[in-house]
This record gives C-alpha cells, structure tokens and sequence, in this order.
C-alpha cells in the first residue's frame, strides 16, 4: 500500500530532522553549510509527502480504475523508496561521525561536505521527478470515463451476490437452521413492538445468505418490507428514499400516500412515519459500516404496531446497536457444513452432487485451506466446477490457487474481501500487510508481533 510507504517515509524524515540541532551544533562552518540545505531539502521533501499522503489514502482503493492513475501510484512508488535511499544513507553517514579517533573523524567529516551536496541534489532531482509524474498525470488523466466504466463493473459484481442470494433454495443452504430458528423466533414474537436485530461476522461468512432466506420466508406476514443495501459512503436523504420506494412497492394493501413530497429530510421522515403508524413492517439495512446510518434514519422508525428492523454488518460497533439478547455473530462453517457446501459448488453438475472418489484428497485440501469461510469455499467449488475433474487438474489448481483468483470473471472472492482491507485504518493495514513476510500456517506469537511492528514503527505513540 504506496500511502503505508509514505507514512512510514515521513516517520523516518522526522527523526533525521530530530537530530539537525545536535548535528549543526557540532558541524564546523563549511560542514554545517552543506548540512544545512540537506536538511533544507528533507524538511520541504517531508512536507510535499505529508500533502501526498491524505491524497494516497483515497487513490489506492481507487488506484485499479484507470491506467494513468495505476502508472502513477507505481512512479510515486519508485520515487518514496529512492527518497528512504537517500535518508538511509544520510543517517549511516552521521553513525560514521561517532567512531574511530578525533584525527580520523576530522578527515571523514571533510570527506562527507560532498556526500552532503550530493544527497541534497539527489532530493531535489526526486522533488521535480514528483512534480512530473503529477503533471503527467492531470495531462493524460481521462477525466474519469474508464474510472467510471470500471467502477460500473466493480459496483455490479459486488452487487450481483447480495441480489442473488434472495433466489437461493433452502436445499442449497448449509450450516444454517440454528441461527435461521433463532431469527425466525425474534421475527415472529408478538410480545415486543420493536426490536433491533443484528447479524454480524467477518465478510464472506454468510450474512446476507441468512438474513435473505429468513426475509423472503417471513415478509408475507408483515403489511410490508423493505430490503436495502447500504453503501459505504450513504446520504441520509437517499437513505430514506430509498426505504420509501422500498415500502411502496411492497405495500400489500396499496395504502401508501401518492404523491408525497420527499425532497427533504424533514418530510421523509414525517411521510415513514405517519405510513407506518398502524403498520406491521420488517427493513433490512444489509452491509452497514457506521452506527450512523442508524442514528441518520431512526426517527422515522418510533412508531408502528410492530417493528422489525435488521442489520447485516462486518463492524463489531454496528452489532451493538441491538441488545445482547437479539445479536446473531456469524462464525465460519463446521468441517461437515464445509464440505456439505463445497460439493454443492464443485459437482453442481452431478445430479447427486457426490465427490468422486478419485477427488477425495484434493477436495479436503481445498476445504481445509478454506478454514469454513463460505465466500471462499463457494468461489474454490465455483472455479473447480468448470475444470477437468482428474487428479492431476485439480493438484496444478490448488498449487497455482493464487493466480486462478487473478482476473477471473467466475471469481469475486477478492473484491469482497478487499473492501474489509481497505476500510482499515492505514496503520493497521500495514500491521496486516507485514503479515504476509511469515510462510503459511506460521504461528506467530502475540507479543513477539506487536513488538515487530513497533521496530518498523507502525504503531504510533499514543496515551
């Protein structure tokens, strides 16, 4: 992650301009010159990185949209490690100053005034190389036509599982049936007018799935329903238009007022409201990533003769918008659900959907290797679906597993899972990243980690 890059440059940055009073003060005349425009050159680089970084954090989800924005991201790239170059060089050459004896020092220090001109230089060579690459950016930038088309596909792959999930047979769903019970109780007990529900869990665990089955088996009993998709960066108006258009569609009795002015906050709330006075109703808000989505909409939500409302979210704060006794946490699939599922995907075609026994072993390693994350074991089965099924096929798939999730139109694993990387904090995205150095199934000790990432200076100070 090229913003990750830059923080921990300006980190580095800093503490060689933490010592520039001690070095100065120490400098003879001609040295202290040369040390002065180096320093120079390293407080303007940092201040032009801290500018990029705000700009970075939002280019890198973005940075797959276009070509000129992905050759960009890879210059600045370039140009932050040959800045750390230049830094690293710069703080060997001061550790050299405080060894050996006086005499020696003397001469190396005379040594250094052109090692000094020379990595100023080299800053200010970056410093215009950094000005280029942004100006060859704004000059062929296509003013956001591919970036446009390209999030059009995203949005729909990301999309079509949410949708689809509503047509899934009941035959087709495993693991379920104790959380679908507990669901179906909270949905139908009539002794509570309102109740807040939340199903949480990591992305890909199966959310949606559940909520779907069990709002497509209970919507008839309510007067109406509403089923929307929140995106990550809402308005509160669309919100609720949205949930408006949602209950007039599904009004079965056809009582929704016509007409109605629903332009601004104020009468959209008063329009749900007043609709769901003496109204049974269910709304799921699926996918919701801040509790604010709750705190934007809930006046339109008090009255009503009996509430259902419903939260699908990977965020632990968002769970606890509902009490403790109505909070459904997903977990992933026992082994038997697992491969319950898995053969499902794998063998659709067979009318039995058994595995043959020539696929035994590679089949549970594949479901090993998902450790029952349903996303993963549906994306795998889905994928090996449309190969030879031999031995030999499956072994080159599950030794080259990782290109097969490269540009693969029957895969969207990746692009669901990607969105729970880039919602963390830049910080932890690096801690996460730096996970990858280890090999697979390497166990790493908690406190031995967390005291790696503050040596690479991730973890920042704080009370």
């Amino acid at each position: 992650m090229l913003e990750g890059v830059i923080w921990l440059l300006i980190l580095k940055l800093g503490d060689a301009l933490a010592n520039e009073a001690a070095v100065l003060g120490k400098s003879f005349l001609v040295e202290a010159s040369a040390l002065q425009g180096l320093f120079g050159e390293i407080r303007k680089m940092k201040e032009e990185l801290e500018s990029m970084q705000a700009f970075f954090r939002t280019v890198e989800r973005f940075k797959d949209a276009d070509e000129t924005t992905v050759a960009f991201v890879k210059q600045i790239r370039g140009l932050a490690f040959n800045i750390e170059d230049v830094i690293d060089e710069f703080t060997f050459k001061l550790g050299e100053d405080r060894e050996g004896m006086f005499l020696f020092k003397a001469i190396r220090r005379v040594r250094q005034i052109k090692t000094w001109y020379r990595l100023a230089n080299s800053l200010r060579d970056i410093k215009a190389n950094l000005k280029s690459a942004a100006e060859r950016r704004r000059r062929y930038d296509l003013k956001g036509v591919e970036r446009d088309a390209k999030l059009t596909r995203i949005g729909s792959l990301s999309i079509r599982p949410a949708e689809s999930v509503h047509f899934k047979r009941a035959d087709d769903l495993v693991g379920i049936a104790e959380n679908r019970d507990l669901l179906k109780k909270w949905m139908k007990d009539e002794e509570q007018r309102h109740m807040i529900i939340t199903v949480w869990g990591m992305g890909g665990v199966g959310k949606t799935t559940l909520v779907a089955h069990v709002y497509n088996a209970i919507k008839t009993d309510f007067d109406t329903c509403a089923w929307i998709t929140v995106s990550h960066s809402y308005e509160a108006n669309d919100l609720l238009r949205q949930i408006v258009e949602e209950f007039r569609k599904n009004d079965r009795k056809k009582e929704f007022p016509k007409d109605v002015d629903v332009t601004d906050y104020r009468s959209l709330v008063e329009t749900i409201r007043r609709y769901l006075e003496k109204k049974r109703y269910v709304l799921v808000l699926d996918d919701v990533w801040s509790v604010n989505v709750w705190f934007d909409s809930k006046d339109a939500f008090f009255g009503g003769k009996l509430g259902r409302i419903i939260f699908t979210s990977r965020i632990y704060e968002v769970a606890l918008l509902a009490s403790e006794a109505q909070m459904i946490n997903l977990q992933p699939l026992q082994n038997h659900y697992a491969w319950d599922l898995f053969c499902k995907e794998a063998f659709w075609k067979n009318e039995n959907r058994d595995c043959p026994p020539e696929l035994q072993y590679w089949a549970n390693k594949f479901v090993e290797k998902c450790n029952g994350l349903p996303i993963a074991i549906v994306c795998i089965g889905r994928l090996l679906s449309f190969k030879s099924a031999t031995f030999l096929e499956w072994e080159n798939v599950y030794k080259t597993l990782e290109l097969q999730f490269t540009n693969n139109c029957i895969l969207d694993m990746n692009i669901i899972l990607k969105v729970s990387l880039e919602d963390l904090p830049h910080n932890m995205k690096n801690c996460f990243l730096y996970c990858c150095m280890f090999p697979e199934n390497h166990v790493m000790q908690r406190k031995w980690l967390v005291r790696l990432w503050v040596a690479e200076g991730f973890i920042e100070a704080s009370e």
